[in-house]
């Protein structure tokens, strides 16, 4: 019976950035990124559980107060896309989907 090479090389992969992790993350560990795609899934996160009751009545100011400044964001965001490039701006636009459908928390798609 022959011998395997039991010392097989892994292919070369390329380094993670060193770009600023976050605090309390290791400096090696790639950083993570929040576009503007998922702040929209964020927005339509808070629709979906606040028509389902997730909220406590003493919780519905801080995050109704977090809905509007999320929602003032994106509609600034969407304007600055349409005033550089208006055909662009509609490829790129925040994707929201109707409360009524349920969203996977995890992935941030509808189900």
């Amino acid at each position: 019976m022959s011998e395997e090479n039991k010392t097989a090389t892994a292919p070369a992969t390329p380094e993670p950035s060193m770009a600023t992790a976050p605090t309390g993350a290791p400096a090696g560990a790639p950083v993570q990124e929040l576009t503007v795609q998922d702040l929209g899934v964020l927005k339509t996160i808070i629709e979906v559980a606040q028509s389902r009751g997730a909220f406590k009545a003493n919780e519905l100011e801080a995050v109704g107060k977090t809905y509007s400044k999320l929602e003032s964001f994106l509609a600034s965001i969407q304007n600055q896309q349409v005033a550089k490039d208006p055909a662009q701006a509609s490829a790129t636009a925040p994707a929201t989907a109707p409360a009524s459908e349920p969203i996977d928390p995890t992935t941030g798609e509808v189900k």
